[in-house]
């Protein structure tokens, strides 16, 4: 096996083929979880299903209904559930060595070589790599440690609407109020500017890039700024959670030259938006702006394996030994599986694909939108979708969302949500998704927009 199969060949034939839903065994396997698992478990509120197994873009549960995946573990299986040419150097791996703390292994280092080879223009031969603990939020941390330590600085500056992760730094700069407020204090000294977001602040998009900029600007070198000692700039390329915001034009570069005037690292977040998710490499690529230094996690372990890795410039590899550290850094089934799924995407051209049905799928929730005056926005790059929804009154509408989940949950289409308000259906399949896949799961979505907008029209 030298590429793997067609993405053709991955997936269950039948999908979606579901019956009343959950089934009895997911219902037995729901009750059973609320008796004995933690109160924190979430998921299943919105989509109480359990899952048996799954193959490409689908899934089946354990009652045998198969589904069609658009939202792929929150974009972490972008070559898909089980991908066959992944898990053949998964199973070599671990029969021979599992965990290695930091010492070297051909898939360590063949790992670093591969990031290497696809890291943006201003990295790529100019790069050292840190792997972490299990999580994004791990890569997060790193980053911020490597920001502090070559800065002497403590300030960090983030943007409102964004999320980097549930550790203690990680949620400093993560912007939900709700999410982290049981937790204060966490790391003093951070400020979040306005993140570009032309339809939630009501400016047209250079309007929106300027003000963004105007703040950050501010923030960094006004002697009343309030930043006294600024360590470093942390930005999603496009915010994930945030309801897969997608800056326009300029904001990068702003960022990138507001860094470079004033000697700070910046830092973008490519834990979701990374590692082909829109159609790129990493989603800064779009912009042609280098960061400092970015965070990988979520599909770079390749089918699901918890792996994270913090990608900086030399130059800001001054750490000592031991200076960072994590048990989990020596993860070798998932950094052979992150290898895989590089080489997969490579061999079949995966890049270009999430871009050509991206553009599908956005052309069809686009004529969605024309029906309705319910729909506003769609937006992104790839395979990494956003639609947004308001009410009658023009506020954001997240009931008529989870009406539109709830739908196309009953119909075998897994979709997921995101934005502040929940107001967002988010769409990050695996980028192995075929066409005839996604042209059924956008059926289903486009009849789900217009039932619920019939049913939210019928009773406002």
């Amino acid at each position: 096996m030298t590429a793997g199969p067609p993405i053709e060949d991955l997936h269950y034939e039948e999908a979606p083929k579901v019956d009343s839903v959950p089934g009895p065994r997911s219902r037995e396997l729901l009750e059973k979880q609320r008796e004995i698992d933690s109160s924190a478990v979430a998921y299943p509120d919105d989509i109480p299903v359990a899952f048996e197994e799954g193959s490409g873009a689908t899934v089946r549960d354990v009652d045998g209904n198969a589904y069609i995946d658009m939202f792929a573990g929150i974009g972490v299986l972008n070559v898909g559930h089980a991908n066959p040419y992944v898990l053949e150097a998964v199973h070599e791996q671990a029969d021979k060595l599992v965990h290695t703390v930091d010492f070297p292994t051909d898939a360590r280092l063949e790992l670093i070589e591969k990031l290497d080879e696809i890291a943006p223009d201003g990295l790529r031969g100019s790069n050292k790599v840190v792997f972490g603990g299990p999580t994004g939020s791990d890569a997060i941390e790193a980053s911020i440690k490597l920001a502090k330590y070559n800065t002497g600085g403590d300030g960090l500056i983030a943007f409102r609407g964004s999320y980097h992760g549930a550790t203690t730094g990680a949620m400093s700069v993560t912007s939900n109020t709700k999410f982290k407020g049981h937790y204060t204090p966490l790391l003093s000294d951070v400020v979040h500017a306005p993140y570009p977001y032309p339809v939630h602040m009501g400016k047209d998009p250079q309007e929106a890039v300027d003000h963004a900029l105007e703040e950050v600007q501010a923030i960094v070198e006004d002697p009343y700024g309030g930043l006294a000692n600024p360590a470093g700039i942390f930005v999603e390329p496009i915010q994930g959670e945030g309801g897969v915001v997608t800056p326009p034009e300029g904001f990068l570069q702003g960022l990138r030259d507001i860094a470079d005037d004033n000697d700070i690292p910046l830092v973008f977040d490519e834990i979701q938006s990374g590692f082909g998710r829109t159609g790129e490499w990493w989603a800064s690529d779009w912009a042609g702006v280098t960061p400092d230094a970015m965070t990988s996690a979520k599909a770079l372990g390749g089918v699901g394996f918890p792996l994270s890795a913090t990608i900086y410039h030399e130059d800001l590899d001054t750490w000592g030994a031991g200076d960072h550290a994590g048990t989990y850094r020596g993860h070798v089934v998932a950094m052979r599986a992150g290898t895989r799924a590089i080489e997969y995407i490579q061999e079949r051209d995966l890049l270009a694909h999430a871009r050509e049905l991206g553009e599908y799928i956005q052309d069809r929730l686009n004529e969605a939108a024309e029906e309705t005056d319910r729909l506003v926005d769609v937006r992104g790059r790839g395979l990494f979708i956003g639609a947004e929804f308001v009410d009658a009154d023009g506020a954001p509408d997240g009931d008529l969302v989870d009406a539109i989940q709830q739908y196309c949950f009953e119909r075998g289409v897994l979709v997921w949500t995101a934005g502040r308000h929940g107001s967002i259906l988010r769409l990050l399949p695996p980028l192995v998704l075929t066409h005839d896949l996604a042209e059924t799961a956008l059926d289903v979505i486009v009849d789900a927009i217009e039932h619920a907008t019939e049913e939210a029209a019928q009773t406002a």
